[in-house]
């Protein structure tokens, strides 16, 4: 077996870099012994191991380029594939790259290709043919847009001949029109050289470039119109927003569409789907609605992309990848159309490409492979935000959150900590698990941005738990009013601010589809359905807040939004009740709180011994409550007690 080391660093190397490649897209690969190891289908360069690469035995792949396949082309592909997965050395699986038998062509031992916006500036340039030709005369290949596959590698190979007999040297530099540029070399410093050399003299002509950073925009209108994109574009699955500087020009120029490359079609569509700005909101989401519906009718299928003039674009898709992808595809589709003003003018992909591209096998394949399967985990692509979540139990809620497939937002006055929690995350469940925002729940502002952020980061807003709370306990000459009102305004107030801002963009999630439900929930207590002795500051709130759960489920019903509370027990193992300085076993100790306590043991040890299953409330207990209620479609207004039996429902 040839080493892959050097391959895989040169992948990884180019691969990790977004302005080099982009969805997964590009490919490389290794000869040697009569052997290529190519990339295979599906696996991204950026971190690319040895299962990525799949042998195939190079004589074998160059006897396809010798062979007659049928005259009818979809005939010709499938014979061609089916003779390309022959190719496979014995034990490989994985299907190698549609480009396998051009990089075969080449007599190099490595082989790069890659797609920077810069090249395919280029490649998508009216004058891109001329300016190869006087910045590499005689070094470098030009090849007209042609279909891929099976048709790309052999024009490829009748062109690298004629290159051959007519300069008497091997091509290393080929470029194609509408698609990327090919890189091969004896060496890896060869090939470095040569993606150096070629990049800087590109990047050297370019003067016209795309400004991608955020322009100003109005967050809550786009929140509430990314609530009509993922419904009716997404399919209720994830929307992005973004509103890049560069997109009125795009816009201007591209007249609807961004076919630059195949990898823009098979990622972003051929085509996006636009929307004026309207003055009022309400008759802007009718024409957000309006426009997707026109898409659907003229090309049968969703947009992939929603641009509304004045407010910004939407990335759309099945999960929050899909639309990630599809957000980093459209940006690069605004950089080449930019960098294509150097060199004579943007031009897309001739409508024959389009189409043949839209309705490719092998693309189709790379797609799905690439996309992955998406599993059926309990809460699989719902955006739920849990306030006080950057450390103790919300920290343990938002844990399971992702556990469960969701996308958790970690809500937090403790913005720094928020993000290394979330960023442990999504170290540990992927990309994009968990998302940071800083939030003081007592701040109205700051709750609706709380809101605003989430929607426009996952184009949703599923699940909002009100988990951020306090307690100060002692008696009722102990306790003074500023500590009393905090309790208040953390405990009670502020479920008022949570459920205002979240309900008013779920309103819309459900009013646009109308199959799903929503959920807001209160983390109270079992301090909620009973009194608690010198503890009445926390006691009183949590009542309040049974009481504005029911109240706001009686509300919120004909919304589809379900509004309920769950009751833990005393979380013993805890910080809450643990911290040696203000833990409530050393509070309540202080405050007298348990009769004859002479130590914390003495007070646990009388915690304890009220619950009738022995132990604490764990995160545990409560992480499946809160499914339950998710999932549970007929319980609104409800305070479950999570209680190892202390307090019983009456």
């Amino acid at each position: 077996m040839i080493k892959l080391d050097t391959i895989i660093e040169l992948s990884r190397e180019y691969g990790s870099n977004p302005d080099y490649v982009l969805a997964g897209g590009g490919n490389t690969s290794v000869k040697g012994d009569g052997m290529l190891y190519v990339k295979a289908s599906g696996f991204r360069l950026g971190n690319i191991t040895e299962a990525g690469f799949v042998g195939m035995d190079l004589e074998a792949l160059t006897e396809i380029t010798k062979k007659t396949y049928s005259a009818d082309e979809k005939t010709a592909e499938a014979q061609v594939l089916a003779d390309m997965m022959a190719a496979r050395l014995p034990g490989m699986t994985a299907r190698p790259s549609v480009e396998a038998l051009l990089h075969a062509l080449f007599p190099q031992k490595y082989v790069v290709h890659l797609h920077p916006a810069v090249v395919n500036g280029l490649t998508c340039g009216a004058e891109g043919k001329a300016i190869l030709d006087r910045l590499f005369p005689g070094r470098a290949l030009w090849m007209d847009e042609i279909k891929p596959g099976y048709t790309l590698a052999m024009a490829a190979k009748a062109a690298m001949d004629g290159f051959k007999a007519q300069t008497g040297k091997d091509l290393d530099l080929l470029v194609m029109q509408n698609h990327g540029v090919f890189f091969a070399g004896a060496c890896e410093n060869c090939v470095r050289a040569l993606i150096a050399e070629f990049m800087g003299a590109l990047e050297g002509m370019c003067s016209v470039k795309a400004d991608l950073a955020d322009g100003e925009y109005n967050a809550a209108l786009a929140a509430k119109i990314a609530c009509v994109v993922t419904a009716k574009a997404a399919d209720n699955g994830s929307s992005v927003f973004f509103a890049p500087k560069a997109l009125e020009a795009f816009v201007e120029g591209s007249k609807g569409l961004c076919a630059f490359t195949p990898d823009h079609i098979v990622y972003c569509g051929h085509a996006y789907a636009l929307c004026e700005k309207a003055e009022d909101d309400e008759v802007q989401l009718s024409a957000v609605e309006a426009a997707v519906h026109s898409f659907k009718a003229e090309f049968c299928v969703a947009p992939k992309v929603v641009v509304v003039r004045g407010v910004g674009a939407f990335a759309c898709g099945k999960t929050h990848k899909d639309a990630e992808t599809a957000k980093a595809l459209f940006c690069d589709a605004l950089k080449i159309y930019a960098a294509a003003q150097n060199f004579g003018g943007h031009k897309f992909m001739a409508d024959e490409m389009i189409s043949f591209i839209r309705n490719w096998e092998v693309e189709s394949y790379r797609k799905s492979v690439s996309a992955g399967a998406s599993g059926q985990r309990r809460l699989e692509g719902k955006a739920v935000i849990v306030t006080g979540a950057a450390q103790g139990f919300g920290a343990g809620l938002a844990n399971g959150v992702c556990n469960a497939g969701g996308n958790v937002i970690i809500a937090d006055i403790n913005l720094e900590g928020a993000n290394k929690f979330a960023s442990e995350l999504c170290e540990k469940y992927g990309p994009d698990a968990a998302y940071a925002v800083g939030c003081n729940v007592m701040d109205e502002t700051s709750v609706e941005n709380l809101c605003v952020a989430t929607i426009l980061k996952f184009g949703r807003l599923d699940v909002f738990v009100s988990n951020a709370g306090i307690v100060r306990s002692g008696s009722l000459e102990e306790m003074q009013y500023d500590a009393f009102d905090l309790v208040t305004k953390i405990n009670y107030n502020a479920f008022f601010l949570c459920t205002k801002y979240a309900s008013r963009y779920m309103k819309l999630m459900t009013r646009f589809n109308p199959g799903m439900h929503c959920d807001i929930i209160q983390i109270n207590s079992k301090s909620g359905l009973s009194g608690s002795n010198k503890n009445f500051a926390y006691a009183g709130s949590k009542f309040g807040g049974i009481g504005l759960v029911q109240s706001f489920a009686m509300e919120l019903a004909p919304y589809h939004i379900k509004v309920n509370a769950i009751c833990p027990g005393n979380f013993l193992n805890g910080p809450l009740w643990m911290d040696p300085d203000r833990g409530l076993f050393v509070q309540y100790l202080r405050a007298g709180k348990v009769p004859g306590a002479k130590t914390v043991a003495d007070v646990r040890a009388f915690y304890e011994a009220k619950v009738p299953l022995g132990r604490g409330c764990e995160v545990k207990d409560v992480e499946r409550a809160l499914l339950y209620v998710i999932e549970q479609e007929y319980e609104t207004g409800q305070a479950l007690p999570v209680t190892g039996g202390q307090e019983m429902l009456k």
